[in-house]
């Protein structure tokens, strides 16, 4: 198929919490495709699609820059593999694996990556399993929705009335209970094909306010964000080798970005996995990639000739 008669079916928005950052993304990936010219694009917003509405939409291959549990955890991928096209991103399992922080942090462990001490939260009950400080946070969302960190008991109240009144809304929703690090926040973006996954360089987080949530990485300016930072001897390896061995373990194709909090004198500690990262103007993978010569565009049109050459789940 010549590249120039492709059609590329951006999609955007979506059911989740995250639905806004989406927006933002996928109108980052369809401007920069069409930049590029190497593909034509169609660019649709969606809700909760159904297979039928996803059928009715035109395009040859289908790049889903959709964010939280629906666009990103395995529903629409289903819906995507009982289509047929070929599509950017994980196969559905690989998908739900990700999108399960527990099931990440299990996942690394029992490859040898080292990840915080942690517990799925029982919200009848009020007193927190772990020792304090701790943070809060939903099993399956991203962009640090619904995220409390508590290193006070009253802190700690709060955050747990918070959490019991969101499940009474969203039956079903599960919330963790992890160890906080602290220490320095890094991230390792990864490309490619199942079993030849390849490591981006290591970008450092520093959020002016002291913790990365929702507001440092999308509302505010003051966030730094170093590429290629200056880190003892061995962990930048250290923390690529993982991201790859994660990748591999949770089955993970064509993007993905781990992240790991680096404490001072110890070894860095898994977070959590993102298998399809932001395209924002502040979004991280986008910044890696830019340092290994594929800008936006590139990176972009690179992304859709690995949906091309490996279509399957």
């Amino acid at each position: 198929m010549n590249a120039k008669t492709v059609r590329v079916l951006v999609l955007g928005g979506g059911p989740d919490a995250e639905r806004e950052v989406s927006l933002a993304s996928s109108q980052a990936v369809a401007g920069a495709l069409a930049k590029g010219g190497r593909y034509r694009v169609e660019y649709h917003v969606i809700g909760r699609a159904s297979a039928d509405d996803l059928e009715k939409l035109p395009g040859d291959v289908v790049f889903p820059v959709l964010h939280g549990a629906f666009g990103e955890g395995g529903p629409l991928q289903d819906l995507l593999e009982a289509g047929g096209r070929p599509y950017v991103g994980c196969g559905p399992s690989a998908a739900r694996r990700a999108m399960d922080k527990m099931g990440t942090k299990l996942a690394g462990a029992g490859v040898g990556v080292p990840t915080a001490d942690a517990c799925v939260l029982d919200v009848t009950d009020a007193v927190c399993p772990l020792p304090m400080p701790v943070v809060v946070k939903p099993n399956n969302e991203g962009s640090s929705v619904g995220v409390h960190v508590c290193r006070t008991v009253q802190a700690w109240d709060a955050a747990h009335a918070a959490v019991r009144d969101d499940v009474k809304q969203h039956p079903g929703r599960a919330y963790l209970v992890e160890r906080l690090i602290a220490g320095r926040e890094l991230t390792v973006g990864v490309l490619g094909h199942p079993g030849r996954l390849a490591a981006l360089p290591v970008v450092e987080i520093e959020p002016a306010a002291g913790v990365y949530d929702y507001a440092a990485k999308y509302q505010r300016s003051d966030t730094r964000y170093t590429v290629g930072p200056d880190l003892p001897a061995g962990v930048a390896d250290r923390v690529s080798a993982w991201a790859l061995a994660v990748g591999h373990c949770l089955g993970v194709r064509h993007l993905s970005r781990v992240d790991f909090m680096l404490p001072e004198g110890g070894e860095p500690m898994l977070l959590e996995v993102n298998t399809m990262p932001g395209f924002t103007a502040t979004s991280l993978l986008p910044k890696a990639a830019a340092a290994r010569g594929l800008d936006l565009p590139a990176l972009c049109a690179h992304l859709v000739d690995l949906a091309l050459e490996h279509p399957g789940a």
